[in-house]
């Protein structure tokens, strides 16, 4: 017993040591990482890409919907008459875009958010297709695009909402 006085510095300080590792496990240690990209913000790292670009929405819209299918040809006519008075989508601060949510006033930043389906849809950062302001992209092909709300009440309200791309000022 005569070394035990010296092994007691040791193994308080193995000890000590040992509960202060356990209590760093609760503690984030900052990232070296030399990515240029953003974490994405809280609950959108499970969001599964769009097939469309942000930057493919952005700019001047003629706007307007139609509820029956026998009115679609009409109705994207008469949107690319309203660019006089176009519906802007601009880049969200956080590279989503600023769109107004049904019966919202001031717009707000959504995502593109895609499906396991292949399909694709506009809303706030959750699961595609899983909030009632998300609106399924029905078609786009880069001048024409048509959306229509998933929440049923929108959707009859609302319509299918076509937006047609003005052209760039002359």
């Amino acid at each position: 017993m005569r070394n035990a006085p010296k092994l007691l510095p040791v193994v308080l300080t193995v000890a000590g040591a040992g509960l202060f590792l356990a209590g760093c496990s609760s503690y984030s240690l900052p990232s070296f990482s030399s990515g240029d990209t953003p974490p994405p913000p809280p609950g959108e790292a499970s969001l599964m890409p769009s097939k469309y670009s942000p930057e493919e929405f952005v700019g001047r819209w003629g706007f307007t919907s139609y509820q029956k299918e026998g009115d679609r040809a009409r109705t994207i006519k008469t949107a690319g008459g309203l660019c006089r008075s176009p519906y802007v989508i601009a880049k969200g601060p956080s590279g989503g875009i600023m769109m107004h949510l049904a019966d919202q006033r001031q717009p707000t930043e959504l995502r593109l958010k895609g499906s396991p389906e292949g399909r694709n849809f506009i809303g706030p950062a959750t699961e595609p297709g899983g909030s009632a302001q998300d609106r399924e992209i029905l078609s786009f092909d880069g001048r024409v695009l048509v959306t229509r709300y998933v929440d049923p009440d929108a959707a009859s309200r609302f319509g299918n909402m076509v937006y047609v791309r003005c052209s760039a000022r002359g």
